[in-house]
């Protein structure tokens, strides 16, 4: 079993996995549209209601993915700390993070969520320019992220 989701999570050579690689790719594009609409002025009580819901559904099968990303790695640890581990992470942890503050005091957490289109390199081969560049750069994002939510900001 834990293969089977291995082959259909880590692998396009199947069809199985070409379409879960497939969904994964359009929820990120869905999740990156509906986070660009919602910033929007003016929304409708409705229109807000469906863009949270989009988000809702989004997050969790994000959150799945994660986790039986994790199931099914060789060495847990290695993949949590990886490039794509922690953009996936990254890509799930402000809605949690926001869901239990007040986000006036999380904004910094809610940019994260630009972090999705991170998910789409896992598929892009065109686009592994941009894991090099976040491996080198990796310390100071790290320090930039601790530095940025140790100092809120100011009202």
């Amino acid at each position: 079993m834990k293969i089977k989701i291995k082959n259909i999570i880590e692998s396009t050579e199947t069809s199985q996995g070409r379409i879960f690689a497939f969904v994964i790719q359009i929820l990120i594009v869905i999740s990156l549209v509906t986070f660009s609409i919602s910033t929007l002025p003016n929304l409708t009580e409705s229109s807000q209601k469906i863009l949270q819901a989009i988000e809702i559904i989004t997050i969790v099968i994000f959150t799945i993915e994660y986790i039986l990303r994790i199931y099914v790695s060789e060495s847990k640890f290695k993949f949590i700390f990886s490039f794509f581990g922690i953009v996936d992470l990254i890509a799930i942890l402000p809605f949690y993070i926001a869901s239990g503050f007040d986000l006036r005091a999380v904004r910094v957490f809610r940019l994260l969520r630009l972090f999705r289109i991170l998910k789409l390199l896992r598929y892009s081969k065109a686009i592994n320019r941009f894991h090099r560049a976040f491996l080198i750069a990796k310390e100071e994002l790290i320090l930039f992220f601790f530095v940025s939510v140790g100092n809120p900001p100011e009202k």
